[in-house]
């Protein structure tokens, strides 16, 4: 190995080191590893650059301006609330419901399709005695599968086309991945309604749970002195006796008492820090003399003016607010919203709500202004999953809604009968939804998920460097020389699990990115055909189904659903091997 590769190699350890362990926000680490090449001298400017103006990373730019105009009307929405409540049966609302998502996510970005219908399942599930972790697995894992049957149903797809095009060669066709996407879809679809769906938790019991949220929230009290039991014990303050509630600590000034018990005494400016269920929380403050701690001016009296309303959302991957408190975070002004109370899954938090941690996949319920929705919607530091009291007052116009469906299907056919290209195609259909006033330029900008398009473009030239060094090329024949004497489906099956690693452990865009170079090198030296490989690459990236964090949709309904990490391995691994073998046996067949 050459100096230049030993370099590259230690950086692109120490990147995924740093992705693996959160130090920062993905988009961050890969963008200061890119820093690092260009300063060294490895990349040249134009290089470093080139993922910026990449025509797969602008594509994915356009598509979530698109996706964004069709989702914002909730046509889509409401159709499918309509065909989920025609059948009783769970099995068959299942069945009605999940048919097609993966039409939806073909042609849409997943992740706003997880979120929006989130809360919807939610909310049946909790009308009927249903468990939502029965269905919110299966709602990430099957738009995920969808959006492997076309070139714009997942960004990873988009991004390998792109570095397709950038090396030379010829890049995918609209519906080229149908030929892996569509069997893999309905062999996950039929796994899921059998052996996956036995091996999904019932972490909610029937009736009198699922009457509540399933989750348990921290919410944080103080004694003022109006309270009429300072100077009592617990139990004769009847804090031990609050349905839905556990006192579970005492903070007085910096002690700490824990575990509370019935004798312990309460004093003026004590905070109590309760644990409980989110529909029991706003009780809390129906005692005289305790005051609820939301980090914010709103009041949950004002719940029933219409003026504030609680909100569900979700820490994500690329939230400025990880490994900051809520205090650090200033997150009452920052958002114009308080947290009430907090939830990590199978983990009690024993801390002031302010002096919480976030970390990916933290669940916040907040008390917010009515418009918060609209205003945070498109978020890249939370995913917005649920509105828990009314819902915001938008109408939306039904015309409009379906003129942004009817854009989206005529640029899909332009493409498709080959008069413009992907990119093209979905220019044109931005500049028709602003000229007709579908989104305004603010709301376009809004869609734009930049920190994913910002992690892309720099994984764009750590594939450069991996190239031009020879590191790629290094790593294609350690893999040759592991596999040649199995055969060239062992290969495969090599390249689609290492790939998929990456993707589980990091994210599946950077997963792409870091393979594909070594993928082509693999195609060369074999002599077959890249494409194959290419697919392989593609779809084992996007096929996160093991974890919680390898994919955004996995990490959406984390919490929502009440999950263990346990959960996702043991319904994920089989599905993650059945889509493995059929995979690479397709591409053997169609293209070896």
């Amino acid at each position: 190995m050459s100096l230049e590769m030993i370099f590259v190699l230690v950086m692109v350890v120490a990147m995924l080191t740093g992705l693996l362990l959160e130090i920062a926000r993905p988009d961050i680490v890969v963008f200061s590893v890119l820093v690092v090449f260009l300063l060294s001298g490895l990349l040249t400017p134009e290089e470093a650059l080139k993922g910026f103006s990449n025509q797969g990373m602008l594509t994915i730019a356009l598509l979530f301006i698109v996706a964004g105009a069709v989702q914002k009307h909730g046509i889509i929405e409401e159709s499918m609330k309509k065909w989920l409540n025609k059948s009783k049966n769970l099995r068959v609302s299942m069945f009605r419901f999940f048919l097609p998502l993966p039409f939806f996510s073909a042609f849409l970005n997943n992740t706003p399709i997880v979120v929006t219908f989130t809360p919807i399942i939610k909310k049946w599930c909790e009308e009927r005695g249903i468990a939502p972790s029965k269905i919110l697995i299966p709602l990430s894992y099957i738009t995920i599968l969808g959006g492997t049957i076309t070139l714009i149903g997942t960004s990873t797809n988009l991004v390998v086309h792109g570095m397709l095009l950038d090396y030379g060669f010829e890049g995918f066709s609209l519906f080229q991945f149908a030929v892996v996407g569509i069997p893999i879809t309905i062999i996950g679809f039929i796994y899921l309604f059998t052996f996956g769906y036995r091996n999904l938790p019932n972490h909610l019991g029937f009736r009198e749970q699922v009457m509540a949220d399933s989750k348990e929230y921290i919410a944080e009290m103080t004694v003022l002195s109006d309270f009429s039991y300072i100077n009592h014990t617990v139990q004769e303050a009847g804090l031990r006796d609050l349905k839905g509630l556990y006192l579970v600590e005492i903070m007085r000034g910096k002690d700490r008492i824990s575990p509370v018990r019935p004798t312990t005494i309460i004093q003026e400016g004590d905070h109590l820090i309760f644990t409980g269920l989110i529909s029991t929380i706003a009780d809390l403050q129906k005692i005289k003399g305790l005051s609820l701690e939301t980090g914010s001016d709103l009041d949950l009296e004002d719940l029933k003016s219409g003026d504030t309303e609680l909100v569900e959302t979700v820490v994500s991957h690329q939230s400025s607010l990880l490994d900051k408190s809520i205090k650090q975070a200033q997150f009452r002004s920052r958002f114009d919203a308080g947290v009430l109370a907090v939830h990590r899954n199978n983990e009690r938090i024993k801390s002031k709500v302010g002096d919480i941690i976030l970390k990916p996949g933290d669940t916040l319920l907040l008390l917010a202004g009515s418009d918060f929705i609209r205003t945070y919607q498109q978020s890249s530091d939370f995913y917005v999953v649920s509105s828990l009291e009314a819902p915001t007052n938008l109408k939306e116009n039904q015309k409009k809604g379906w003129f942004s469906i009817g854009v989206l299907i005529s640029m899909i056919l332009l493409v498709t009968l080959g008069w413009l290209s992907m990119f093209k195609a979905m220019t044109l259909g931005v500049f028709l939804l602003i000229l007709m006033k579908i989104i305004t330029p603010e709301e376009a900008k809004n869609y734009v998920q930049f920190h994913i398009l910002l992690l892309i473009a720099s994984a764009f030239g750590i594939g450069t460097a991996m190239t031009k060094s020879g590191l790629a090329e290094w790593l294609a024949t350690g893999l040759l020389s592991f596999g040649k004497p199995f055969g060239i489906f062992v290969i495969l099956i090599a390249l689609y699990l290492l790939t998929n690693f990456f993707t589980e452990v990091i994210t599946n865009s950077a997963a792409a990115v870091l393979m594909l170079p070594i993928g082509l090198e693999v195609a060369s030296a074999l002599d077959v055909n890249y494409m194959g490989i290419a697919i392989i690459i593609a779809i084992a990236a996007s096929a996160s189904f093991i974890t919680p964090i390898g994919y955004q949709t996995n990490l959406i309904v984390y919490g929502p659903g009440g999950y263990k990490f346990s959960d996702y391995i043991k319904v994920g691994v089989p599905l993650s091997v059945l889509v493995m073998v059929t995979t690479v046996v397709i591409v053997n067949f169609v293209w070896f």
